[in-house]
């Protein structure tokens, strides 16, 4: 019976009713040591078994927390059989992760998605409880998985609940419940229920401060009159508490005690096959078990708790604690059980041990388990005595940790390297390694440095390859001179690259050399990811954005979800200048949600750029302004021109000029998003009664246009030719090119200020035709203060726009758009679930949601209606 617990009670209570009634949901049960989550969890499985939910539970173990996918396969191995069911690449994942099918080729939150599909396949049998104890020692590839599986819980009766202590154990974006200290009633309860002699309850009460495992620890203590010390804090108390009631039993039983703490997995033939070699044997944990400190049973040794096990570890000497893990490492007949060992049984360089951790580590990333992998290579390259061993096993940790979202652990391992190595001049894959990190870490200029002070010195091959690096790295951060460098070093290596002298040619404004360089690159497509990039630079939106579909896909079919938040991100950029807002914002939503679980955070302060450029449009203030503010130093530039653009939106013409200029007289002043916002600063001059303030501006477009080969750039170059010059010619060859297609933001615009520049003049009959076209464009991307002026000025010609019948999917959230696509497309729900990393149910569920907003009932009709 638990005891002042009701209002925890009522939260789990609420989150099993949630999956009876078909939705799901997962929270963190988070507290100090003793404070009844382990209880709580147990009254959930035991409510959850009493109502017909099928019960799955896992315990996270201290000494397996470096152990990959420890925690994972205590959750799959009862499930082995339903493995078969999922899609091909997941169910690969799970078995790869069991020792039982290929260990290559997959990304590492495909794991997460076979562990969803998984729980959401046994749920379709009936509502399903997965209870997560101890999740602070979960393995990070299993705590991985798992957060990936319960944040993209919706509707596939699963409830999901993880026990963890204050630390470790970060799972931002669920709700969490704190258990209360017991108050004084609740207290006294309790320790009746212990039957502790009243006399004692009131002395137990105030000491334990309302922990109920120091409730019970500090009565039986009291009996026995321990003396732990009152200055250490509860949690503290208890463990002493438990080192004491250790330290009073016979030193063979000490011993049994320590390899059990050691050992962690209650595996007691293992734990008995050790101790043979150490002199001691299974009799010997009598009396640890006689006093309640541990349960024996046919095969497995529990601890009462697990800080007793912690106790029983510290407690010991070192050199007794080196023994124990020794004679466990030999006892055992699994690899990486032995190399989970050998760490803290290996106190001086040995090569035999150096090369078993790093083949454990070769198996962990194999199995994309990297934060494992890390520590396992960091841990050969300690004991490795060949210098070169040392560097070349760092240098591997310090790739596993970028791999695993960890920049700023793989930062200091690749200096760890670093220091190894020198005075030497560190190899290729080190110094690429450490500047994808310091990249990540927001340090571009420090990167690109390191890149061009290195390829200087490193054979041909490799220096070409961190040149070509560099190049994109300096792009970002607008540093002209390192991409003009980088491009003259590799001519001069004999390895000339197109991207390179294009960008060069592009940072000193020489776009007549630079733009075809990169339109051919582009066609050529040696480089997937570099394409992307080139396609987005050149304005090539059409060609950029299906490329980025095609890989898109290719990454969803593969399941390569941590590469997915790169090319979403070029994605949605193409989506924003074809017009498709919602399109994008929904790209953008999904790769923030797989950025945030991949640890990729300066991805999403990338990501912001397009999301503020929708609300720029929009003529959101506020949310535009917002967005800009929380960017990196990186974004300087993208920020200029959404803030630019904003301010032409709302009239604000003179903050709108002097943003751009200055930012045309800083770094990234030739970046393509801000040359995009030329047409702003040609605008916001012209409206001051300022035209002298056009020309330079006015001449740059000209020349990309020309120099691109892109209709909408000649376009938009012709509509800023006639709003300076008064041509009316210009705005009508302008208008023939945007009807070639691309940037219908931009075609109307130019709609707007031709029924302008048609209304001044005299003419509102023909003035009509653009204004209601540019009114009807603007109304459909939802740029209100540009439909605002384009309607003000059909009202001057004396008529009324028309009518504005919003889009079928107006009102679908960016995930339920993505849902009725695929659906519309005549995917299944298994299909677009393995698409979308969702389950199936929740595919059903957001079509549920989807029909009444459509106006339709059922898929078939899906097909008739226009989703843009």
């Amino acid at each position: 019976m638990l005891y002042g617990r009701s209002t925890e009670q009522a939260e789990l209570e609420c989150l099993i009713t949630l999956a009876l009634q078909g939705d799901s949901g997962a929270l963190v049960v988070r507290g100090e040591a003793g404070i009844g989550k382990t209880a709580l969890l147990g009254w959930a499985a035991d409510r959850a078994s009493a109502l017909g939910l099928r019960v799955l539970r896992v315990t996270g173990i201290e000494p397996e927390a470096d152990l990959a996918f420890g925690g994972l396969t205590q959750l799959l191995w009862p499930l082995q059989d339903r493995l078969d069911r999922l899609p091909a690449p997941q169910a690969a994942a799970l078995k790869a992760l069991l020792g039982a099918g290929l260990t290559r080729g997959h990304d590492r939150f495909l794991t997460g998605l076979a562990v969803l599909t998984l729980l959401a396949d046994l749920a379709e049998e009936g509502p399903v409880l997965c209870l997560v104890d101890d999740a602070q020692w979960l393995d990070h590839a299993s705590a991985e998985a798992m957060l990936f599986a319960a944040r993209r819980l919706a509707a596939e009766r699963v409830a999901m609940v993880f026990a963890t202590r204050e630390d470790g154990f970060a799972a931002p974006g669920l709700t969490e419940l704190r258990p209360s200290r017991l108050d004084g009633e609740s207290a006294a309860r309790l320790l009746a229920a212990h039957e502790v002699a009243p006399v004692l309850r009131e002395q137990v009460i105030a000491e334990s401060a309302g922990n109920p495992l120091a409730l019970i620890e500090f009565a039986a203590a009291r009996r026995v009159r321990s003396t732990e010390p009152l200055h250490l804090q509860v949690p503290d108390r208890v463990l002493s508490s438990f080192r004491a009631q250790i330290g009073r039993l016979p030193e063979r039983t000490r011993l049994m005690a320590l390899i059990a703490a050691a050992e962690g997995r209650g595996d007691l033939p293992l734990q008995l096959k050790a101790a043979q070699s150490l002199g001691v044997g299974l009799d010997d944990l009598e009396e640890a078990e006689r006093a309640g400190l541990i349960q024996v049973s046919e095969s497995v040794v529990t601890f009462r708790h697990p800080l007793v096990a912690t106790a029983a570890y510290q407690g010991a000497a070192l050199a007794r604690r080196v023994a124990v893990h020794r004679a466990l490492a030999e006892a055992s007949d699994s690899p990486d059980c032995r190399a989970h060992h050998l760490p803290a049984a290996t106190v001086e360089p040995d090569a035999g041990v150096a090369a078993e951790l790093a083949a454990a580590a070769e198996r962990a990333a194999a199995r994309t388990a990297y934060t494992a992998a890390a520590r396992l290579y960091e841990q050969a390259a300690r004991v490795a005595i060949d210098g070169q061993d040392q560097v070349g096993w760092l240098t591997r940790a310090a790739a596993a940790a970028l791999s695993g979202g960890h920049p700023g652990q793989a930062a200091v391992l690749a200096e760890q390297a670093e220091r190894v190595v020198a005075p030497a001049l560190p190899d290729a894959e080190l110094t690429a390694v450490r500047a994808a990190a310091m990249f990540e870490l927001g340090e571009e200029a420090a990167a690109v440095r390191l890149l061009h002070d290195r390829a200087v010195r490193a054979a041909p091959r490799q220096g070409a390859a961190m040149l070509r690096t560099g190049v994109t790295y300096a792009w970002f951060t607008g540093d002209e001179a390192a991409v003009t460098a980088a491009a003259e070093k590799l001519a001069a290596l004999g390895s000339p690259d197109p991207m390179a002298e294009g960008l060069s040619h592009l940072m000193r404004a020489d776009y007549a050399r630079g733009l075809p360089l990169l339109v051919d690159f582009l066609a050529a497509a040696p480089d997937t990811e570099r394409a992307l990039y080139t396609g987005l630079i050149i304005g090539a939106d059409a060609a950029t954005m299906a490329l980025a579909a095609a890989e898109a896909a290719r990454c969803r079919e593969q399941g390569l979800i941590g590469a997915l938040p790169h090319v979403l991100q070029v994605l949605a950029q193409a989506q924003l200048w074809a017009g498709l807002h919602r399109e994008a914002e929904a790209s953008v939503a999904e790769a923030v949600g797989i950025a945030c679980d991949t640890g990729l955070q300066q991805r999403i302060a990338w990501l912001s750029g397009v999301t503020a450029r929708i609300a720029a449009i929009a003529g959101d203030e506020a949310r535009c302004r917002g967005l800009v503010a929380a960017a990196p130093d990186a974004y300087r530039a993208t920020g200029a021109a959404v803030l630019g653009l904003l301010e032409v939106g709302l009239g604000d013409h003179e903050a709108a000029l002097n943003r751009l200029e200055a930012a045309w007289s800083g770094p990234g002043r030739n970046a393509a998003v801000l040359l995009s916002s030329v047409p702003d600063q040609i605008e916001a001059a012209v409206r001051l009664g300022q035209p002298h303030r056009a020309e330079e501006p006015l001449g740059r477009l000209l020349a990309w246009a020309d120099a691109s080969g892109q209709a909408w750039a000649r376009a938009v170059a012709l509509r800023c030719q006639a709003l300076t010059s008064d041509d009316e010619t210009h705005y009508e060859a302008a208008l023939r090119l945007h009807a070639e297609g691309g940037r219908p933001f931009e075609h109307a615009r130019t709609q707007l200020l031709y029924g302008e520049w048609l209304r001044r003049a005299r003419r509102p009959g023909e003035a009509r035709g653009p204004l209601h076209a540019a009114v009807e464009i603007f109304t459909r991307l939802g740029a209100v203060p540009w439909a605002g002026r384009a309607t003000s000025e059909l009202h001057a010609t004396g008529e009324a726009p028309r009518t504005a019948h919003p889009a079928p999917a107006a009102e679908l959230t960016p995930q339920e758009l993505h849902v009725v696509r695929l659906a519309a497309s005549g995917r299944s729900s298994r299909e677009i679930a393995a698409q979308l990393f969702l389950s199936p149910r929740t595919v059903e569920y957001h079509l549920y949601k989807a029909y009444p907003k459509l106006g339709v009932t059922s898929r078939r009709e899906l097909s008739r209606l226009h989703l843009a």
